[in-house]
């Protein structure tokens, strides 16, 4: 399955329509703070008249020792941070030592909240065991309810699996009345920049999730975004992976088989878009226009950033639908 997961990105199938420009910028409230760690930013919505982002906030700069938080805005520029929303799990579980790489789900008149956990301590010789959780509210202000299936989502028991060591990054649309959660899996015995992209599909909100059986579908990436795009599903790749597919975007119309629509310059680093189609099943989705990043300055520790995306030409995909 791979080898045909391979050919398919390599073939020819779709002409190159476009270019996106990414630029960069501060935003305040949760930007860089002496002392204060804020990465792994989910995708945003928007309630009311405000904008909602979750995030890993902690005191190193990996997500290994954090807990999840939210903040709200009016613009996407000028944040609030409103406190905790995930702490830690219980001592000795597999989200005991961390909670971090947050996401969001909106649907049957609830939030669900994705988020990564791990069992193992931060420190020499951290080698992470993460796994995906789910927690439930019925506003995105919470509280939280963790669900009884956690995990949602865990790494494979076959060893020759892209998956079989750990899974993090949860990234959701609706799509055909099913919920999609795309999550980044990596191999027992490979490193970081061997990391490769899958889907799990579910009938529900809380799953169960079920792994699609072309699994891996995207061979790289390491920062998971993907949005509905007109009837199909395109994803944002950032420099992780084989280079025909690094700094593109991707699109597949079945949301498994990519080929490339787009370059990407200046891409943003772990980025979540404000995708306003996500969940709506609008056949409307497109190149989300803005999101925030992780960010990253001297003497500081990772922090939140601001994007900006400037679209030469649309997807052709797009104009077809």
């Amino acid at each position: 399955m791979g080898v045909l997961v391979t050919q398919a990105f390599s073939a020819p199938a779709q002409p190159q329509t476009g270019k996106v420009t990414v630029t960069h910028s501060e935003l305040s409230g949760i930007g860089a703070e002496k002392g204060v760690m804020r990465r792994d930013p989910s995708d945003i919505i928007k309630v009311g008249d405000l904008y909602y982002v979750w995030y890993s906030k902690g005191k190193i700069s990996p997500g290994y020792d954090a807990t999840v938080w939210y903040a709200t805005s009016p613009d996407g520029r000028q944040w609030t941070e409103k406190g905790m929303s995930l702490a830690k799990g219980k001592p000795g579980s597999w989200e005991g030592e961390s909670v971090f790489t947050p996401n969001i789900l909106v649907a049957e008149g609830r939030y669900w909240l994705f988020y990564t956990g791990v069992s193992k301590k931060y420190g020499k010789g951290f080698n992470p065991d993460s796994k995906i959780g789910l927690a439930v509210s019925d506003s995105p202000d919470g509280p939280w309810e963790r669900i009884d299936a956690n995990p949602v989502i865990t790494n494979s028991k076959n060893k020759e699996d892209f998956d079989s060591h750990l899974i993090d990054d949860a990234c959701l649309i609706v799509r055909d009345g099913k919920y999609w959660c795309y999550y980044k899996g990596r191999q027992l015995g490979k490193g970081p920049g061997q990391t490769q992209m899958g889907v799990a599909i579910a009938e529900k909100p809380q799953g169960p999730y079920v792994k699609h059986e072309s699994n891996p579908v995207i061979p790289g990436n390491h920062e998971v975004l993907v949005w509905p795009q007109g009837k199909g599903v395109a994803a944002m790749i950032g420099t992780t992976g084989p280079k025909e597919i690094t700094n593109t975007v991707q699109y597949a119309e079945d949301g498994i088989n990519f080929v490339k629509t787009h370059d990407v310059k200046s891409g943003p680093w772990a980025g979540g878009a404000y995708r306003p189609e996500a969940f709506t099943e609008s056949g409307l989705g497109d190149i989300p226009e803005w999101g925030v990043e992780i960010g990253r300055a001297k003497n500081h520790l990772p922090f939140i950033h601001r994007f900006d995306c400037r679209i030469e030409q649309k997807m052709m995909s797009s104009k077809n639908n």
